[in-house]
């Protein structure tokens, strides 16, 4: 039996047009991480600590079972990921594809999305931002689930007394880098 060329696979899909959701890794200072993407743009990042399994079955289940890994295909985000890491990058450019979210959570995550490195808001201001004042927990659901940590910089939202917490299975140890990264830990106490 001749060997699957998984790198040949992924070209085949993606020019037949069969390739519906790539996804890759991306070596994170805090571990492995992956990234999924469409063609229309990225629409799942996700941290060690949460089961790659589970994250590929929510995929085929939500956007298509046609999920294949394909590392080129993500080399863009992979990329402006490592340079955000090392310091030299405060912007993502890559497209985002928004279908994980709907109604107020993708709203109050559009926005987050517009809040600019190094800068923190609250829940309290994300929920206004997002067009609804009194939805202070549900703008910190939003961020909770946020299916694109990172990119969506879920970590740029604080609770009014201080950090507030942080998900994915990633933890405050990994918010706080992230802020400090940006410069905005101090902003934080």
């Amino acid at each position: 039996m001749t060997p699957i060329d998984m790198t040949e696979l992924a070209r085949r899909a993606a020019e037949e047009g069969i390739l519906d959701v790539a996804y890759a890794t991306v070596d994170a200072p805090f571990g492995p991480m992956l990234v999924a993407a469409t063609p229309q743009g990225l629409v799942r990042t996700a941290f060690d600590k949460e089961r790659t399994d589970d994250v590929l079955t929510e995929l085929s289940a939500r956007i298509s079972p046609r999920v294949l890994e394909a590392p080129a295909r993500l080399d863009g985000v992979r990329r402006e990921m490592d340079e955000y890491f090392e310091g030299k990058r405060t912007e993502f450019t890559t497209p985002i594809d928004w279908q994980l979210s709907q109604g107020f959570l993708r709203r109050a995550r559009e926005v987050c999305a517009t809040i600019p490195y190094g800068e923190v808001r609250t829940y309290k201001q994300l929920a206004i931002a997002a067009g609804s004042p009194e939805a202070v927990r549900a703008a910190g659901n939003a961020m909770a689930k946020n299916p694109i940590p990172i990119v969506v910089p879920c970590h740029r939202i604080l609770a009014r007394g201080g950090l507030g917490g942080y998900s994915g299975g990633a933890g405050l140890p990994t918010k706080q880098w992230l802020l400090a990264l940006e410069g905005a830990l101090s902003k934080a106490a």
